[in-house]
């Protein structure tokens, strides 16, 4: 889901600092929920800014750069090879244990 556009955030913060409606009738007029604007006003106390906070984390790659280059050596040697048997590969030569899923991911986005 994509942020709210500082525009929109700042029209919530304008409307509160007017003084004129309670956060309950800020989040109904702007369509969005209560804790988000209590959210918003709280960032906006702390940080004088409503720019949204960068997105975090997810997890982390299974192999790193150089591994998947390995990936793409032995796809180039041994071009019949199944998923099963460069998952193999992978690991004998790296110890990183890899699922069927995850080498075909690789393997596609190495196309």
């Amino acid at each position: 889901m994509r942020p709210y556009s500082k525009e929109s955030r700042q029209k919530i913060i304008d409307t509160y600092l007017e003084g004129q409606e309670s956060i309950r009738q800020i989040a109904q007029r702007f369509k969005v929920s209560k804790s988000f604007v209590q959210k918003l006003l709280k960032q906006y106390q702390q940080t004088g800014t409503v720019v949204p906070k960068p997105r975090r984390g997810g997890r982390l790659p299974k192999l790193n750069p150089k591994q998947i280059n390995l990936v793409a050596e032995l796809v180039e040697q041994n071009n019949e090879a199944t998923l099963q048997e460069l998952c193999d590969m992978i690991e004998s030569n790296t110890g990183v244990k890899v699922s069927r899923s995850t080498m075909s991911r690789i393997v596609r986005k190495l196309k």
